[in-house]
């Protein structure tokens, strides 16, 4: 198999799996298709000792021919050393065993906050998420790697408002990022050196200010500039002067990846058009 190129769905899935070093204990929560190759391609490169919780399911490591559409799949299970049920999966958040967790949502703040309950009036939602499910409180236990492939902003038809899922206040908090500023968590009482690390969208890779808390851009993705950052993010991150392009996955992790991680290309669901959407954007070696 000769690997010419890489997808925008690739990129986003190694780049997550760098933020996993060998031997964490890592886990996602529900639909979380680029997570789950990107766990799966850092175990089968730079973190074999890595510990998989796969989900709610309770697999511990598994090992499935493919990713299943839902993170709640019997196949995420295939393989496993062990079954756990969800209240020991919490125990393991409770005692500080977990090094880092996946998150996502429907709106982001430049704290690493992350709202995936409502927009609007929470007495009155206009529009309802999902949930958090465990996301409020696991948030105050772990690391926090999140990632969005939603990060634009659209002109609402009938107002022609410019909305953002990048803004300046959430309407709801659902997920715990380091609150309004430097110095929350700590006096709020989330576990010490816990909370935002990360954060991977379709444009670009970002970390956070030591100082200031705030969202600050790694590094930008081949087709993006700094200024499309700019324009789809409604509060300001911090830019450095000199904004890299984002590392190329290797060839292999492209080549397992498609022949053994995810053969269906399950982890392109994520996008609003699908495989459709990501085959737009493909990048040469």
């Amino acid at each position: 198999m000769k690997i010419t190129d890489y997808s925008i769905d690739e990129l986003m899935a190694v780049s997550i799996a760098r933020s996993i070093k060998d031997g964490d204990l890592v886990f996602h929560g529900v639909a979380s298709p680029l997570p789950m190759t990107a766990l799966s391609v850092a175990k089968m490169t730079h973190a074999p000792h890595m510990v998989y919780f796969a989900g709610v399911g309770g697999g511990v490591d598994p090992s499935p021919p493919f990713l299943p559409e839902s993170t709640n799949d019997i196949w995420l299970q295939w393989g496993a050393v062990r079954i756990e049920t969800v209240d020991r999966v919490f125990d393991h958040f409770a005692r500080g065993e977990v090094n880092i967790m996946f998150f996502s949502g429907g709106q982001f703040d430049k704290y690493g906050n992350v709202n995936n309950s409502l927009m609007g009036d929470w007495q009155h939602p206009k529009t309802k998420f999902p949930g958090g499910a465990g996301a409020c409180n696991l948030s105050a236990l772990v690391r926090i790697m999140a990632w969005s492939t939603r990060h634009r902003a659209f002109v609402h038809p009938k107002t022609g408002k410019k909305l953002y899922t990048f803004v300046n206040k959430l309407d709801f908090r659902t997920t715990t990022g380091f609150m309004d500023g430097p110095g929350d968590r700590e006096r709020a009482g989330c576990r010490p050196g816990t909370g935002p690390v990360g954060f991977v969208t379709e444009l670009g890779v970002f970390d956070y200010d030591e100082e200031t808390k705030i969202l600050r851009l790694k590094s930008v993705h081949p087709d993006v500039t700094v200024q499309d950052i700019l324009d789809n993010t409604e509060f300001k991150p911090i830019i450095p002067a000199n904004v890299p392009v984002t590392e190329a996955p290797t060839k292999e992790a492209i080549r397992l990846i498609r022949t053994k991680i995810d053969p269906y290309r399950i982890r392109a669901l994520e996008f609003r058009d699908g495989a459709e959407e990501c085959d737009k954007r493909r990048f040469k070696f």
